[in-house]
């Protein structure tokens, strides 16, 4: 059976170029480098595999600014088939919750235009807030079952099994579809971009960009002022100065013992090395 799969990508600053309005308690994206977040191109290999294996199509939805067109572009190098970006001034500034339903009212939008979406799939958590909320949520406003930390996914008469390991034990679980996932971390290897897909972005143009006027959302439950999140306060620490040293051990023995010596000569740390050796709560006496 020929799936429609829809895969959430976030369009994530750079987390070593990571700046907050100390204002608002917003990213700072203005003159900021961003990139495709690493973890939602497992997802993207995920929907490309069981596209391969059933038929079908990969679309990718994503609410971003307009620059986000280039990490589409990358996804569509990578073999997915279309892509959706909602973008539109009222929407920025949106926390989890603001983010997941416009999400939500996007794939009502994609099922308008291109038919019913079997499965929806996202990446385990965002490096830039790391929350890991939006696919629960979307899953919420959707009314769609929903499972987390997926390793292996099968697709069998309208059903999807899903594989999970949770804190050491692997749990399976059977949802019927349309059906939200949300991928472990590293468990599918992206494959590579090619010239053929990227080329194919510019000329066929098959990203569609979509603002609010096509979704028709209430503008106080989008963007800053749908979002119940507040950020109270932003406080910047001061750059922890460091003491390098430099050791060239004879070998690997030479060096363990040099910077357990070093570590030792520190109380706290030292407390901590003996407590973990020793299995008690505290360093011992003698």
């Amino acid at each position: 059976m020929p799936l429609r799969i829809l895969v959430g990508v976030k369009w994530v600053p750079n987390t070593q170029a990571v700046r907050i309005d100390p204002k608002t308690g917003t990213l700072i994206r203005q003159g900021v480098p961003s990139i495709v977040n690493p973890n939602d191109l497992a997802a993207v290999e995920l929907a490309l595999r069981l596209r391969d294996q059933h038929g079908g199509e990969v679309i990718a939805v994503s609410m971003a600014p307009p620059p986000a067109v280039k990490g589409l572009e990358m996804l569509l190098g990578m073999g997915v088939d279309y892509a959706y970006l909602f973008s539109d001034r009222v929407f920025a500034g949106a926390d989890t919750l603001a983010t997941s339903y416009v999400l939500a009212h996007g794939v009502k939008y994609v099922e308008r235009e291109r038919g019913k979406v079997d499965l929806l799939v996202f990446g385990q958590e965002t490096i830039d807030s790391s929350t890991a909320h939006v696919p629960a949520q979307t899953a919420s406003w959707l009314g769609w079952p929903y499972i987390y930390y997926a390793r292996r996914v099968e697709v069998a008469d309208g059903r999807v099994r899903v594989e999970r390991v949770v804190e050491g034990y692997v749990e399976e679980y059977e949802l019927p579809m349309p059906a939200v996932i949300s991928v472990a971390a590293r468990s599918f290897k992206p494959r590579e971009v090619t010239l053929r897909g990227k080329l194919r972005a510019k000329t066929e143009k098959p990203i569609k960009i979509v603002s609010n006027k096509e979704l028709g959302l209430d503008p106080r439950c989008v963007g800053l002022k749908g979002s119940p999140t507040i950020v109270a306060k932003v406080t910047y620490l001061p750059e922890v100065p460091r003491r390098k040293e430099v050791y060239r051990p004879r070998d690997a023995r030479d060096g363990a013992r040099w910077l357990l010596r070093k570590l030792l000569t520190d109380p706290e740390t030292r407390d901590v090395i003996l407590s973990a050796l020793w299995g008690g709560s505290g360093a011992r006496e003698g």
